[in-house]
């Protein structure tokens, strides 16, 4: 499987070989919870009903519609932006369709590029049917194992939530490589992205490298919270064009990762390892900043 930067390798060997190829990426990349769920308002309905079955309540599709206006108003910048267009990703659960459905209704029809349903940005699997008392404990087990690395009996880990999101990730780039998603070079493009909430971290932790350690420390976003990535003049992504570094703080984001993000804002795209640092000292301890030429370090060829 390629990495982020393998692809953008990739597509600066296809420009060279064929000067007419560009990459036009999207402007903003959203990534949204499901509105309220009746297993949000009462987790019994999970030992009777699918997860992939249980609906919006009332105020759920209510979250969706303020939602829907609330996108509205960051893809179009307020009203000054004409040529804004949206595509949109949905999971194939009945609350994030049923969330889909009413984001829609703020949206005119020839602003909706298109819609897909993808499979791999359904909820973490937690199980079949599940009991209310033993899902308790299983949860507060989670809780001293750590969420990423815990596999729910007969369900998934974050993990394996992480592996099905890099491969959607890999598709999604194929997508706007091949123009699936906009063939006019006069629109902007935003891409909604309408999930789960541990889906919706995953993705993000995949997208900008961050450690176990620092998803273990993000909160849960409420239902129809989102996240906006939007596009720096330099070619990154980053989460600090649009909210603001409180709003990410109070999420759970360290000071690294604000850094990081505050980087991503105005940064030319490739000098990720040279400009962050902090990455690499993450890992390491007592990097030394050049080598001896000669090959003498820390004195070890002394007598």
């Amino acid at each position: 499987m390629r990495t982020e930067e393998e692809n953008f390798d990739i597509v600066e060997e296809m420009s060279r070989r064929h000067p007419k190829f560009e990459r036009r990426l999207p402007k903003r990349i959203i990534l949204m919870r499901h509105g309220e769920s009746q297993g949000n308002l009462d987790m019994s309905a999970y030992t009777t009903t699918p997860d992939y079955r249980i609906p919006l309540t009332p105020l759920g599709a209510e979250q969706a519609r303020a939602a829907g206006r609330g996108i509205r108003e960051a893809v179009s910048e307020g009203g000054r932006a004409p040529g804004w267009k949206v595509y949109f990703y949905v999971s194939p659960y009945e609350r994030t369709r049923s969330t889909l459905r009413e984001i829609g209704r703020a949206f005119p029809k020839e602003r909706i590029l298109g819609v897909r349903e993808e499979c791999r940005i359904r909820e973490q699997d937690f199980g079949n049917f599940q009991v209310e008392e033993r899902m308790k404990v299983i949860k507060e087990t989670r809780q001293r194992f750590g969420r990423f690395f815990f596999r729910f009996p007969e369900g998934e880990s974050a993990a394996d939530v992480f592996d099905r999101v890099a491969s959607f990730m890999e598709s999604l780039w194929r997508d706007i490589d091949m123009k699936r998603i906009d063939q006019d070079e006069n629109s902007e493009t935003n891409l909604v992205i309408v999930s789960h909430g541990l889906t919706t971290r995953v993705f993000l932790m995949k997208w900008f490298k961050w450690t176990v350690d620092q998803f273990e420390r993000l909160n849960n976003l409420e239902n129809c919270e989102f996240r906006v990535m939007q596009l720096g003049p330099g070619g990154e992504y980053s989460l600090l064009i649009h909210h603001t570094q409180e709003e990410l703080e109070r999420w759970g984001m360290s000071p690294e990762m604000i850094a990081d993000q505050q980087w991503r804002a105005t940064a030319n795209r490739g000098t990720w390892n040279e400009d962050c640092s902090w990455y690499l000292t993450s890992f390491f301890d007592g990097l030394e900043d050049s080598e001896d030429p000669d090959g003498e370090r820390n004195g070890e060829n002394e007598l």
